[in-house]
């Protein structure tokens, strides 16, 4: 009886010993590489638990068992990592023990940004602005993501390539940081959000360019509601966004009142002569714009103006909108 209970834990023992050993050493099954960014002072939980997340390990006790049996959990290198696509646990730690490789960098595209400004970051970090506007220039040629489709065939990549801090190396190309930022994209744009955007008979487009017209207007979420709901109001009734945001987008100035000259510019994107939305996004908005737009603050306005002090001054009608740019603005 004693000698069965015996081989049956050796049998146990063998096949749990075979299982870690296949889970050590099989791939993770990503086909792409992956970024991972280890913060100076994590633990081995902490690291073990995002790249979990990441789908970048299939089991944290596996991966942190395995770091044990190295004796390297204390050995682990803070950084930026390219790990490669289908990585193994093996392979894994050998790489995070080494460390992240000194050609790695990091590039910030930010929220409000149009794609002539993120074109002057690529020329920064050694990447091509003019390849990079050469190759967002038209959605034709990236319909392979599901939220371009209601886009006009006309439109740009203007808008969709989202604004975060993207992490490149020397292997990188133009192409590379613009599928990044088009997956970024994909993942914020959750389930959620795209379900309430039909709910509201909306397309993604429309979503996107009255977002990128508020991101380039206030920084502020509650404004940005308020402000939401001040042209969603405006649009219902065919009254003119009259944006400066859009002024300035035409311009490439950064004025935050557009001169008289410049409000007679003679563009479609000049919503102060055109009504409804303009042809399309003026910058990437961020999640809080897309947000603002499905989520406005109901209020009575509708007319705004900000203050050279960024204050948020709201109207009712023109009459009381004149008298607030006359005390606020002179």
């Amino acid at each position: 009886m004693i000698r069965a209970i015996i081989k049956f834990i050796l049998l146990i023992g063998i096949i749990f010993v075979l299982w870690f050993v296949t889970q050590v050493i099989s791939g993770n099954g990503l086909e792409e590489k992956k970024t991972f960014v280890i913060k100076s002072g994590q633990g081995v939980n902490q690291i073990s638990a995002s790249l979990h997340e990441e789908g970048i390990i299939k089991s944290n006790f596996v991966f942190e068992t395995y770091l044990w049996l190295k004796k390297s959990e204390s050995s682990v290198v803070a950084g930026v990592y390219q790990l490669p696509a289908n990585v193994s646990i093996r392979q894994l730690t050998n790489l995070l023990v080494a460390g992240p490789e000194n050609s790695q960098k990091s590039i910030t595209l930010l929220e409000g940004w149009s794609r002539p400004f993120m074109a002057d970051a690529l020329d920064k970090v050694g990447l091509s602005g003019p390849e990079f506007l050469r190759m967002t220039n038209s959605k034709l040629d990236w319909e392979d993501y599901e939220f371009l489709i209601d886009a006009p065939s006309s439109a740009t990549l203007e808008g969709y390539l989202f604004p975060d801090t993207y992490y490149i190396d020397e292997y990188t190309s133009v192409e590379d940081l613009i599928i990044k930022c088009l997956n970024n994209f994909d993942r914020k744009l959750t389930d959620d959000l795209r379900a309430e955007i039909d709910r509201q008979d909306k397309t993604i487009f429309e979503v996107i360019t009255l977002a990128s017209i508020i991101e380039r207007e206030v920084p502020v979420y509650a404004d940005k509601k308020m402000i939401a709901d001040i042209f969603l109001k405006r649009l219902d009734a065919d009254i003119g966004l009259q944006s400066d945001a859009t002024i300035n987008f035409i311009t490439g100035k950064k004025d935050p009142t557009p001169s008289l000259d410049d409000l007679q510019a003679d563009s479609p994107y000049n919503t102060y002569k055109f009504r409804g939305l303009p042809p399309g996004p003026i910058a990437s908005p961020g999640i809080d714009s897309i947000e603002a737009v499905l989520y406005p603050s109901s209020n009575p306005y509708y007319y705004f103006l900000t203050t050279p002090e960024g204050e948020v001054i709201y109207s009712v009608d023109h009459d009381e909108h004149v008298a607030n740019k006359n005390k606020y603005l002179k």
